[in-house]
């Protein structure tokens, strides 16, 4: 069996971890100076106002606090909780083609403080300004792997994204309005790619989003082949803010005899006080949720992914886009699919777990291609349950053409008449105004209106209005109503609200 592979000052890389002696911690709480608010500050009502809505969203484990948008699902909990309130869907700002078809797994763009917006677009990395759609810099980029191009900001906005033989480039000023300069870090090293760059961009590659913490150290998924300069197929790695690196094979990392690697697109977890990190391998036929120590990637624990209903190995293939959720009581969320799929309608499951991963708890009756968002049960006065949070999730029925969006309560069960099995109880629902799938991987969460951005596969952005359960607002968007991706929903610095529909970024506003 493998052992975890590492680099560079690695006792100076465990010294710096998250640790309970850290004097950022107070009670167990993690105190970010900058966001501290004194008795005698003398703020306006409406600072007011914004500064409590970003203490109830702080409660939901959004640790990248300072940072509009800073990666998939925004937080490293997949929480997709924005920080500042979403403008009127009442026109389209601009767009910027992305490329792409009905089946590309697109990156999530990233938003900057300052109100940059970056994504891949045709031609590379672009950073564009968000209020104006107008182009600051375009950066090439020589990543090549199963996916589009990941990128992630972190708390120093720092920005990263992936690059040849598994390696990632940087840049610290991504708000230039000219060229910034940019540097490559490789997690087993920088001096091995130079000396060996042929063979790793040959046989490494990123596969999944890339997930930073609180201290800007960032995670992701690689895979590699037969051949590999680095002897496996695949795992997890982690490079800190300094470049140091360190990895661990997926087979490894399960305690596994065989040969496993991390599932395409599916973007490391960060628990809630961000000392463990959960992932998904599988090997073709099994798939585990994985959880391991975020400072030393050593194995914590492992439970493979069955469906509920028939105890067959569930499906995480690569064609999906979920990822761990992790709620802000630290349960862990993962959507697959059924085994056989068809027969709970090829809605799949949303499983959950504890955050030893020891304890099954009650699943969702949805899980294909899907990364739940968290909702606090505040933000929907009709609820009479005992949970503080909620799931939102598309809850499409393939089989019946019954497509809807839905909000789930984690700690109450209901009784699913096909299959017999308790799932957790649908809380709110709202159908498609048409005969027509959701097509979000990945819905925002606006906790100042009360609401949820949405996309649709009629060609439509949605906004579902949690305390009416109303689509109370919508944009058209194309033209074309036919296979679409699923895609996320996000929101910027200044509200703008972004979606993806037939290979075009939209930016919507006021």
């Amino acid at each position: 069996m493998e052992s975890c592979g590492k680099f560079e000052n690695h006792q100076k890389f465990l010294d710096k971890g998250i640790d309970d002696s850290d004097q950022r911690w107070q009670n167990n709480r993690f105190v970010d100076t900058d966001t501290l608010v004194t008795s005698n500050s003398r703020l306006s009502r409406m600072r007011l106002v914004a500064a409590i809505c970003l203490a109830v969203v702080q409660t939901l484990g959004a640790q990248s606090i300072q940072l509009p948008w800073s990666g998939f699902a925004h937080t490293p909990q997949h929480g997709c909780i924005s920080m500042v309130p979403s403008q009127p869907l009442n026109r389209i700002l601009w767009t910027v083609p992305l490329g792409g078809g009905q089946y590309t797994h697109y990156s999530s763009p990233v938003v900057t403080r300052s109100n940059t917006v970056l994504f891949q677009g045709l031609i590379g990395i672009e950073a564009l300004a968000g209020a104006t759609g107008q182009t600051n810099w375009v950066q090439s980029t020589d990543y090549s792997g199963p996916t589009f191009c990941p990128l992630a900001l972190t708390p120093r906005n720092r920005l990263y994204f992936g690059g040849a033989g598994g390696t990632v480039f940087y840049c610290d000023s991504p708000d230039a309005t000219g060229s910034p300069t940019f540097a490559r870090a490789a997690f087993y090293s920088l001096s091995q790619y130079v000396a060996n760059s042929n063979n790793f961009n040959i046989y490494v590659h990123v596969c999944t989003p890339i997930t930073s913490d609180r201290y800007g150290d960032i995670f992701f998924g690689y895979q590699s082949v037969a051949g590999s300069p680095l002897g496996d197929q695949g795992g997890l790695a982690r490079i800190d803010f300094n470049g140091s690196g360190l990895w661990t094979s997926a087979t490894n990392a399960i305690g596994a005899t065989n040969v496993f690697r991390p599932v395409v697109n599916c973007a490391p977890s960060l628990s809630p006080d961000q000392k463990t990190v959960y992932m998904v391998f599988n090997n073709g036929t099994q798939n585990l949720l994985a959880a391991m120590d975020s400072r030393t990637l050593a194995p914590l624990a492992s439970v493979p992914l069955l469906d509920p209903w028939t105890a067959n190995a569930a499906d995480a293939g690569d064609s999906s886009t979920a990822s761990p959720t992790v709620g802000p009581d630290g349960d862990v969320y993962f959507g697959v699919l059924g085994n056989p799929a068809a027969d709970n309608g090829s809605r799949g499951w949303l499983l959950h777990f504890d955050s030893t991963l020891s304890v099954t708890k009650t699943p969702g009756l949805f899980g294909w291609d899907v990364t739940d968002s968290i909702v606090s049960a505040s933000l929907v006065p009709s609820y009479q349950g005992n949970s503080s949070y909620l799931l939102a999730t598309k809850y499409n029925n393939y089989a019946a053409r019954e497509y809807s969006m839905a909000l789930l309560d984690p700690q109450q069960g209901a009784r699913d008449s096909k299959s017999g099995v308790t799932v957790m109880a649908v809380v709110l629902s709202i159908p498609s105004p048409a005969p027509l799938e959701w097509c979000v991987n990945s819905a925002a969460v606006d906790p100042f209106t009360k609401s949820i951005l949405a996309n649709n596969e009629d060609s439509y952005l949605y906004r579902w209005d949690l305390t009416s359960n109303q689509l109370t607002e919508s944009i058209y968007l194309s033209a074309n109503q036919s296979g679409q991706a699923y895609t996320p929903t996000l929101i910027g610095a200044d509200g703008t609200v972004y979606a993806i529909n037939h290979g075009v970024l939209f930016a919507v506003g006021k």
